[in-house]
């Protein structure tokens, strides 16, 4: 899988499609990267859910995109705008490990942070420490 800007432009009938084989549930995801969940962080995961906005870079762009972010059930939801009723895509997290960038990812910016899966790297950007923090 490759990423691209259509990843966060996905369309609507793209999402409706991925919801009839459930490709995001928790047991999906578990199965697919080869990784468990204890009860323990599913009844925390389940229990909290944490929202508001990020800056997303692009892998091959300068540029980065404020976006609507609702952390929920070990799962990103990403929004364009907090009053949406569907969100743009989404990106399971099991598995991905939470970093700071390094000096060769070539990014000089503050309050962000790295996510990656074996060769799938994202950059998020907060947009003060406060929500950085969070």
């Amino acid at each position: 899988e490759q990423e691209s800007e259509d990843d966060i432009h996905s369309s609507r009938s793209s999402l409706d499609r991925q919801s009839h084989h459930r490709a995001n549930t928790t047991m999906h995801v578990c199965w697919y990267r080869n990784t468990s969940v204890s009860m323990t962080d599913h009844s925390v995961a389940v229990e909290n859910q944490l929202s508001g906005y990020l800056l997303r870079k692009f892998k091959n762009s300068n540029g980065w995109q404020k976006l609507w972010v609702v952390f929920t059930n070990f799962c990103l939801f990403f929004y364009k705008t907090h009053q949406d009723d569907y969100p743009l895509a989404s990106l399971p997290l099991l598995g991905y490990t939470v970093s700071s960038p390094v000096e060769a990812d070539g990014i000089q910016k503050d309050y962000v942070f790295k996510l990656q899966f074996k060769s799938h790297v994202y950059f998020f950007r907060a947009e003060s420490k406060y929500t950085f923090e969070r």
